[in-house]
Order: C-alpha cells, then structure tokens, then sequence
C-alpha cells in the first residue's frame, strides 16, 4: 500500500479500506478506518471553516461543508500544521458552476486566505514614521521602500470590505475595491485604500519611490497611501547586510 493511496481511501468516504490494515488484535480495520476517516474530513473541514469565516457564513453550513468535502480531496494537505490548510480554496471556488452568481465570492476567499497569511508572515522592524522627513528631498526618489512579509495588496472591483463587514456583522466600510493587508503589531487587518494606490505599492516591490509614485494611478492620492503604509507598519526597515 503506497502513502497516496492510503490519502485517496482517507479522504474519499466511499473508498474502500486499503488493504493490510488492521486494528491492535490484527482484525481488518473498517470500522476504525471509517471513525480516523471521518475526524480527518471533520478537521479539515472546521479548518477552512475556521479560515474562511465570511464565506462560511455566506454559504452556510450545509452548502460550505459540502464543497469543503470536494476541495479537501481535491487538494489533500500538503503542510503537517492545518491552519496552513486552504491556500487555492479560492481558485477551487471560482471553478464551481453553481457559485457563478457570486462572482465576488473567490475574490472574498482571497481576501480572508491573504488575512491569514499576514498573521502567520516573518516579523520585520517597522520603518519609522518620520523615515521620509529625515531624508534629503534630492534623495527621495531613489530611496528604496521595504514592504513588510505580512504586507499584501487585493485589487477587485467588488467591495469585498463591505461585503465581509456584513457577513460578519461588523461596520461596513468605504470601500474602493482597493485592499491593504497589514499586520500593525500581532493582528491583520484589512484596510481601505485610495482608489489607484495599488498599483502603486505593487510598485514599491521592485523599484524605487521616484519611479513607483510615476506607476501610481494617476490622481491617486499617495500622500494619504503612504501615510496608511507608515501607520500600520506596512514598510519595514531593510536588513542590514554584514
């Protein structure tokens, strides 16, 4: 019995036990299979339950249990630690039929998948607030920007912060369809940008400020952008090389 098809029995209800297993008296394992069968698939599921809370509640339980039945053994877990399970269960989304009503829904997966990628993401120092103010205006735009491992940018033409907001009963915000994801201190959050200020952080991964404020939509309001990115530690300091 090989390793992938004691998964595909695992996750598969109507699989049959692999052969050669057997309980501690050495009797066939069926019904004890079936009992790990079902807590594996119920771990799961309450994992991406607990991951994708707003698209949980949207679906409700029986539609959300039933297409985490599908993923999970569409995409078995590929990490030991589960709440590292669901990366792709927005792609997985955006290719059922039946969800086509929704099309902000993937978009909305993305966003929570991207929430929980910030929390988990490597620490940096923040870049201090007055990093800008203590450089020499000639040097401005050459200087190079570092965005924190936990920063993150969703650009949608849904209003996805609204439509999470009340999925969850929180205040709905103004939203632009323009997300940043941050990690001020130990909690992401997600936050309203500036309508045209993605691009212009997508940007600042590879090129300087001069040149990444050029990128920036134009009559994209970057004073308030940049200031947003200072505020929640979204820029960090580079690393200092020995």
């Amino acid at each position: 019995m090989t390793q992938s098809t004691f998964i595909s029995a695992l996750l598969h209800p109507d699989a049959p036990v692999p052969d050669g297993l057997s309980d501690g008296k050495g009797r066939p394992a069926g019904r004890r299979f079936a009992v790990y069968r079902n807590n594996v698939a119920v771990s799961l599921t309450e994992a991406l339950q607990a991951g994708f809370p707003a698209t949980y509640r949207i679906l409700g339980d029986a539609n959300f249990n039933t297409i985490a039945g599908g993923y999970l053994r569409a995409s078995p877990p590929s990490n030991p630690m589960i709440h590292a399970y669901g990366d792709g269960f927005d792609r997985y989304l955006a290719g059922i039929a039946p969800l086509a009503d929704m099309p902000w829904l993937p978009d909305l997966a993305a966003l929570e998948l991207a929430l929980r990628h910030a929390y988990h993401a490597a620490d940096g120092i923040p870049l201090p607030a007055d990093a800008l103010a203590r450089t020499a205006p000639a040097k401005l735009p050459a200087l190079h920007l570092h965005l924190a491992p936990a920063t993150q940018v969703i650009c949608t033409p849904h209003p996805l912060l609204s439509i999470r907001a009340q999925a969850l009963g929180m205040p709905r915000p103004e939203d632009t369809g323009e997300v940043l994801i941050a990690r001020p201190a130990y909690d992401p959050v997600a936050i309203p940008l500036p309508v045209g200020a993605a691009p212009f952080i997508k940007a600042l991964c590879h090129m300087p400020l001069g040149p990444a404020m050029e990128a920036a939509t134009e009559g994209t309001d970057l004073t308030t952008t940049l200031a947003l990115l200072f505020q929640n530690e979204a820029l960090i300091q580079p690393e200092k090389t020995a």
